[in-house]
């Protein structure tokens, strides 16, 4: 049995959760990849990656159900996708840490971490989904490429740091690499659990920033 919602016809199981869904405006297909990603973004969010399908998506973005195979043939495909501009965000966060400081600095090094733990913060939900190779499509250029270029910037910064053209020739760079990307991706995994709290009296942000700066201190040594 079908029924009338803004003139589209809809099965009982395609019908807006609740009054936001229903009033949300209908998607044309000139933006429904984008319309898709939005709204898996917002399902995730709400319902975390156990939750997440092709057809709550679908809901959310006013369409049918059938309608995001046209751009997304499995969810592993939409996850994918969805992964990717995580990591195109992520990119841009380390990014703006790390504007007005100088690269080669100590402060360059704690900003870029910095940068990688104020974008877990603002989007947890979409940050653990990026570290689940077991639910994208493989071989993916796009996702690939954009995470390519994430990583790459804290390893430019060790570069910076330490003067080395390219740190992950040699072993030694390889373990600066890996510890600086494990310890911003710790920090960040423990701030987005409630794990990683501030003593009495200090400001989350200037604390979490003096954390970073006190392990990085540790492993590039002020020059």
């Amino acid at each position: 049995m079908q029924r009338d919602i803004d003139g589209v016809k809809m099965n009982p199981d395609e019908a807006p959760r609740n009054a936001a869904e229903a009033s949300a405006p209908r998607y044309h297909h000139g933006d429904l990849r984008t319309a898709l990603l939005q709204a898996a973004e917002a399902e995730l969010a709400e319902r975390g990656i156990g939750g997440l399908t092709l057809r709550g998506c679908a809901r959310r973005a006013g369409v049918s159900h059938a309608a995001p195979k046209h751009h997304f043939p499995t969810l592993a495909h939409l996850l994918t996708a969805l992964a990717g501009q995580g990591f195109e965000r992520l990119a841009a966060s380390i990014r703006r840490a790390c504007a007005e400081q100088a690269p080669g600095s100590l402060e360059h090094l704690v900003a870029a971490c910095a940068g990688y733990v104020a974008f877990a913060r603002a989007n947890p939900a979409l940050f653990r989904l990026m570290f689940r190779q077991d639910l994208f499509v493989d071989g993916d250029s796009q996702a690939e490429e954009a995470a390519a270029a994430a990583f790459a910037l804290p390893v430019d910064a060790v570069a910076a740091r330490t003067g080395a053209t390219d740190p992950l020739g040699n072993e030694a760079g390889r373990r600066q690499v890996a510890a600086v990307w494990a310890l911003a991706h710790g920090v960040a995994d423990l701030a987005i659990n409630g794990q990683f709290c501030p003593l009495e009296g200090d400001a989350p942000e200037d604390w979490q920033h003096q954390q970073l700066r006190f392990m990085l201190c540790a492993l590039f040594p002020e020059r």
